[in-house]
């Protein structure tokens, strides 16, 4: 059983995300008693897509410029091209991320949210997957891209596409679950 109560994941974020790939993981993280914030660099609402057509908007929690890596236990990273582009390029966002591998608290992010991994400089050597079209940035950042609907390699959760949610949601539940009781988070 996935229990995370107690467990306080963060949601690096920002216009143009792919809808079923925030939903849906923030949907099973909340049902297993996960708490989840939405971060952003923008704040007020942000702008979800499905593929190419605008859908559902998103409150932000808080800005990503005023909180700490070390409020949070883990870290989930949504893909769409629009949002994952803009992420990558934000030193904010980089920074946390740095901080969280650092830690080795996982991080699962899906399709083209690897980009931000790539852009923090902290793939080479790394085994993951992501969105076909992203595999050339990761192998020429010295990363390992591999075709699988999931991988958990270290404190990373990756993931190709929204086709793979299902799978994605329970390894990352099974991997914030080890991280919780693991790190001994209180509930």
């Amino acid at each position: 059983m996935n229990d995370l109560k107690g467990f306080k994941v963060a949601v690096i974020v920002t216009d143009g995300f792919e809808e079923a790939e925030l939903t849906e993981p923030a949907v099973a993280l909340r049902t297993a008693g996960a708490t989840v914030e939405i971060l952003s660099p923008k704040e007020g609402n942000i702008q979800g897509y499905r593929h190419h057509e605008k859908s559902v908007t998103v409150t932000v929690d808080h800005l990503l410029s005023e909180v700490v890596p070390e409020s949070y236990d883990g870290l989930l990273l949504p893909g769409g091209a629009l949002n994952a582009d803009a992420i990558r390029m934000n030193p904010e966002a980089q920074e946390f991320v740095k901080n969280f591998d650092e830690a080795r608290k996982p991080i699962a992010s899906i399709c083209h949210a690897p980009w931000l991994l790539v852009s923090s400089g902290l793939v080479k050597g790394r085994k993951l997957t992501s969105y076909s079209s992203i595999q050339d940035d990761i192998r020429n950042a010295g990363g390992h891209w591999v075709d699988q609907e999931v991988v958990h390699e270290k404190n990373w959760i990756t993931s190709r596409r929204p086709q793979d949610i299902p799978a994605f949601n329970r390894e990352v539940l099974r991997a914030f679950a080890e991280a919780k009781k693991s790190s001994g988070v209180a509930v």
